[in-house]
């Protein structure tokens, strides 16, 4: 049977490979998050808004659980989660929807690889524990994408009216100097939906062109609420437009001393660890790699790849035994010429790489080579075997040819310099 090992360390190498191919994809979560997730760092994601708030000394952290059990004095900050039982109230607006995949002018947010089947919606269950924690006093920020109504939007009692997907970027303004403005002058932004706002809220921005609401703060009970329709402030790419990052700390202070807890949980990201997560937090991965590598010197040290080797006993008396047996042979039929034949070809095909040369040269041409390389004797050594070669008619014959072909091998690699390969005569 033959020996399998290779192929167990090529599995093995390439197994580890892809895990670690895995594991390394899974350490950057900036690549492949969804939009406006806060791990996510390409230009739509929300990882700078985190980081900016971090930074400015604001309390933050990243939510990693459902919004059935809130406790805690937390100002909650969803970005684009979907919200169950999402509908269009305005037939109309529904015509004006892009295709799927359009990016800003998408009405479902968008969710990126395996997301689409781990991220969840925020459930009935979920609206209400979130409505009664604003009541208790709280502050929620709610960026919704699209232009859809939805029961959180519908228990604030306000609806969204789609913006023209063509519109270019919009200068958004403070009608009203309000703490949530303090220090914005103004705000640039591409804009997925104006509001269309109950008597009590408050606008906090609106599309200096077109007057119409793109942000506003409405009472719930004893807490507030931030709706935005421009998830596009949100993102990495427009915190560095104009007044946007200003605008993001203005409204963050106003809102509550905080803490504030950005939903991962809809996004996909969850509490519960996985191997990969265990290894990636704890760095054994670099453990793993150790071991892989041992794994690879070990089999770098072993003696041979193949079948298993016979014992020397045995390998020397079968070849002793297959020797006789062929010289009996070629004694009783009289192939003295054949098997010299034999050794001169033999001969001839083993000096042929030392002359440069392919193993179907002739003796001749091989001889001229050794000599061109300065091996004049094995170029003696192979012509006198070739004219013995074609003088044999007896087994003495033979047994010289023999003799004078194993003399030129052993001058092939001359003693001491320790390049003998093992088996040769």
């Amino acid at each position: 049977m033959r020996d399998r090992f290779p192929l167990l360390v090529l599995g093995g190498l390439l197994l580890a490979g892809v895990l670690g191919a895995f594991l390394v994809r899974g350490a950057q979560r900036g690549g492949f998050a969804d939009p406006l997730s806060t791990f996510r760092a390409e230009p739509d994601g929300a990882r700078a808004l985190y980081l900016l708030a971090q930074e400015s000394g604001l309390p933050v952290a990243r939510g990693m659980s459902d919004l059935r059990l809130l406790s805690g004095p937390q100002t909650l900050v969803l970005l684009a989660i979907d919200v169950e039982g999402a509908h269009e109230a305005d037939p109309d607006q529904t015509q004006l929807a892009a295709a799927p995949d359009a990016g800003l002018a998408d009405e479902v947010a968008p969710h990126q690889g395996f997301n689409a089947l781990r991220a969840q919606q925020l459930d009935d269950a979920e609206v209400e524990r979130v409505l009664a924690h604003v009541r208790a006093g709280h502050s929620l920020v709610y960026v919704p994408w699209g232009s859809r109504e939805n029961p959180l939007l519908d228990a604030l009692g306000m609806t969204l009216d789609k913006a023209d997907a063509t519109l270019p970027m919009r200068t958004l303004v403070a009608p009203v100097p309000t703490p949530y403005t303090l220090g914005v002058e103004r705000v640039e932004a591409k804009v997925q939906a104006y509001l269309r706002l109950p008597k009590d809220a408050v606008t906090v921005l609106e599309d200096e062109r077109m007057g119409r609401p793109v942000a506003a703060v409405v009472p719930v009970g004893a807490g507030r609420v931030l709706v935005m329709g421009a998830p596009e402030l949100a993102m990495n790419r427009a915190l560095a437009r104009a007044d946007n990052a200003q605008f993001w700390l203005s409204a963050l202070n106003a809102l509550g001393p905080g803490p504030y807890a950005f939903d991962e949980f809809h996004h996909g990201f969850t509490n519960e660890r996985s191997i990969v997560d265990f290894a990636r937090r704890y760095g054994l991965h670099f453990a793993v790699a150790q071991l892989l590598l041992g794994v690879v010197l070990w089999a770098g040290a072993l003696k041979r790849f193949g079948r298993p080797l016979p014992l020397a006993e045995a390998l020397r008396v079968g070849a002793t035994d297959a020797l006789f047996a062929m010289s009996r042979l070629y004694r009783e039929g009289q192939h003295h010429a054949f098997a010299a034949g034999l050794i001169s070809r033999g001969l001839t095909q083993q000096l042929a790489p030392l002359a440069g040369l392919p193993s179907h040269a002739t003796a001749a041409s091989v001889a001229e080579g050794l000599r061109a390389r300065g091996r004049q004797d094995l170029a003696r050594g192979l012509l006198d075997v070739a004219r013995q070669s074609d003088a044999v008619r007896k087994d003495a014959d033979l047994q010289a040819l023999a003799t004078s072909a194993a003399h030129v091998r052993e001058r092939i690699h001359p003693a001491g310099t320790g390049r003998h390969r093992p088996g040769t005569p």
